[in-house]
């Protein structure tokens, strides 16, 4: 774990916070009240140290980190995936739209998903029926609290209608958002400073329990900042309870790959852990 970070947990039990490997229950704590405390991290290394400490949560208790916060996501921040969406969009005439966008000042940002659509570690992303090509989207995830500070991170995954969009972009909400859409956890990582350009994302996608898909990038391919994507957000916008935002992906699958019913999903974040969900096509 990040040696300054503090992990919090949304469980089925209450609120938990782990430090240095060791959990703690902060127990019925508003998660909304909690999410935007000015001082976060020292809030919880308080609440962890007036506790008794319990033991982990079993992944069965584990609910999304998340819950009257909106999700939005960043799009063409990685080269790669630049290159992949001028792909799709190429028929379409719709190619150059995603080169001016990685060049432009202004970023793409998009909403993603509210908590109903939103997955958590263990539970199942959906591709859409009418969708022959779907993808899942690695991505770092920011926690913003409603003054617009970066209080903490976690994972993302952005699942996507690759074909849908590539159609035409103004497809945009049809391919991104709909039911379970949308992966976010285990927890968010609490940290006393912003993560190093260094740190690795890793995506691993499993069929009938053989690997059919493995990709690593880290933060320093990303072109924009953080912060730059957070300013863009909340200029004229506002969110009482904070949000999550998805800051783009750098690891796209081949064009020849589309996610299955059944396959499980594995991203993996070293400072916050493994986000892993199963995929379904039908509602559960």
């Amino acid at each position: 774990m990040h040696s300054s970070g503090i992990k919090l947990y949304r469980t089925t039990d209450g609120l938990r916070v782990e430090i240095a490997g060791r959990h703690y229950s902060v127990g019925n704590t508003s998660w909304d009240a909690l999410f935007n405390d000015p001082d976060l991290y020292e809030r919880l290394r308080q609440a962890a140290g007036a506790a008794h400490e319990v033991p982990p949560p079993a992944p069965e208790h584990l609910l999304p980190p998340i819950d009257g916060q909106e999700v939005w996501a960043a799009g063409v921040t990685y080269m790669r995936s630049k290159a992949a969406r001028m792909t799709e969009a190429a028929e379409a005439g719709g190619g150059d739209f995603y080169d001016r966008i990685y060049e432009a000042a202004r970023p793409e940002l998009f909403f993603k998903a509210t908590r109903h659509r939103v997955a958590g570690h263990g539970q199942a992303v959906r591709i859409r029926r009418d969708s022959r090509w779907s993808v899942p989207e690695l991505e770092l995830a920011l926690a913003v609290n409603a003054a617009g500070h970066i209080a903490g991170y976690t994972i993302g995954n952005d699942v996507s209608a690759r074909d849908i969009e590539g159609e035409n972009p103004l497809y945009l909400p049809q391919a991104k958002v709909y039911d379970q859409c949308c992966g976010l956890g285990p927890a968010v990582l609490v940290a006393a400073e912003p993560l190093p350009a260094d740190t690795a994302i890793h995506l691993a996608i499993a069929r009938d329990g053989a690997a059919v898909f493995e990709g690593t990038t880290t933060l320093a391919a990303m072109k924009r900042t953080p912060e730059e994507l957070v300013d863009f957000l909340f200029r004229d916008n506002s969110f009482p309870a904070g949000c999550f935002l998805l800051t783009g992906t750098g690891i796209v699958p081949p064009d020849a790959f589309s996610l299955r019913a059944g396959d499980r999903i594995r991203i993996t974040i070293d400072p916050i852990g493994t986000l892993e969900n199963r995929v379904i096509q039908h509602h559960e």
